[in-house]
């Protein structure tokens, strides 16, 4: 695998790469019929100009740009690794900003970086499983987010009926062409600024439960077993 990560540090391999990621995703909403259902809390946000964030599953990243207007102003937080790069390079191409920071590394730099953002106005977008999971398992970190930052955060979850579910540890959802595909939108959870670490993590396991139902929604919607969260022990600590 030396070999590999080699040439995806090469930038025009990575550029390349990017590109074709791109192209792909426009590929698939493009032969495919996707539907958005309850999503009028994003609209009202998004039309009175207030910001809020953005929460998804790792594994749901590939068609999530595809969510929201391209005139919105949207930030994901992305891994400083190098998928993590070459995830950042390809969303560009659709108006995305990034922030660099994981759990593991750079978290207090990007919590920054995220409250700076949505105090200027800025929505940003949170995968609270990644960049190396447990699956569909919020860490603490996007909690301290909104509560900082003083947003709510809004779930969003997907699926397409043709599909190939990778054997990866988020169990990734490539969406194929000529499919139908559902967005499926949460309510919003508001994150008091006052509350303790008791209170955090109860919104912690509220978000991560609504998240996992609307994900197996969307995918018994499109006509699959819904795809199971890694065992709860292996979840973040709070």
């Amino acid at each position: 695998m030396r070999w590999t990560k080699r040439i995806l540090r090469a930038d025009r391999t990575r550029q390349l790469l990017c590109r074709l990621v791109a192209a792909y995703i426009r590929l698939v909403y493009a032969t495919s019929r996707f539907t958005t259902e309850s999503g009028e809390a994003p609209a009202g946000y998004w039309r009175d100009g207030k910001p809020f964030i953005l929460a998804f599953w790792h594994g749901r990243l590939l068609m999530a740009p595809m969510a929201w207007p391209r005139d919105t102003t949207m930030n994901m937080l992305i891994s400083g690794h190098n998928d993590g790069r070459i995830i950042a390079e390809a969303i560009r191409h659709f108006g995305l900003g990034t922030i660099t920071g994981s759990k593991s590394k750079g978290g207090s730099g990007a919590l920054r970086a995220i409250v700076r953002a949505l105090n200027d106005g800025q929505n940003v977008g949170f995968t609270p499983d990644g960049p190396r999971g447990p699956c569909m398992r919020a860490s603490a970190g996007i909690i301290a987010a909104a509560r900082l930052g003083r947003v709510p955060i809004i779930p969003l979850s997907y699926a397409t009926t043709r599909r190939r579910l990778l054997a990866s540890w988020d169990r990734f959802h490539l969406a194929l062409p000529f499919s139908r595909g559902l967005f499926l939108w949460g309510e919003p959870i508001l994150v008091p600024a006052d509350a303790d670490a008791r209170e955090q993590e109860r919104l912690r396991l509220v978000l991560e439960d609504r998240m996992n139902h609307l994900t197996a929604e969307a995918d018994r919607r499109c006509g699959h077993e819904p795809v199971e969260p890694a065992p709860a022990a292996l979840a973040p600590p709070p």
